[in-house]
């Protein structure tokens, strides 16, 4: 049996549709609602239960979900995990939920001018609100 064989035996195109359908917060029933009249929620389980499915089927769901048909074919949750592991290498245990954040800009240029824009709005605001009282002391005045 050769390596390709091996690796699509492990793949389980059912858990692969339910676990896209619960990433995209999509019920069973709601799936069975997009795949047409004779699906239901117990279908859309059943259909989840599969090793394999049709490739027809296949199609549509991905149709639905809005992911390639290969990637829920294809999609191996232990390579999954073993690249998001081998990604983050920090050992340190204080940053181990932490996202390593390298930005190309510098953080303090940004907050000076959220600063310099907030002071800007705040000038306009009260130029805008002494422009009223001075419409307003006329209009006091033309009544009198």
């Amino acid at each position: 049996m050769s390596t390709s064989q091996e690796m699509t035996k492990h793949i389980h195109h059912g858990r692969n549709i339910k676990r896209f359908r619960e990433m995209l917060g999509i019920k069973q029933e709601g799936l069975a609602f997009e795949l047409g009249g004779e699906w239901s929620q117990k279908r859309v389980s059943l259909l989840e239960q599969k090793e394999v499915v049709e490739q027809e089927i296949l199609d549509q769901v991905a149709q639905i979900l809005k992911v390639p048909a290969e990637a829920i074919k294809n999609f191996d949750e232990d390579k999954a995990l073993n690249v998001i592991s081998n990604t983050f290498n920090s050992h340190d245990s204080s940053t181990m939920n932490a996202v390593n954040v390298n930005p190309t800009f510098n953080p303090l240029d940004k907050l000076i001018e959220s600063y310099d824009e907030n002071r800007k709005l705040y000038e306009r605001l009260l130029t805008s609100e002494q422009e009223k009282v001075e419409l307003l002391k006329r209009l006091l005045e033309n009544a009198k």
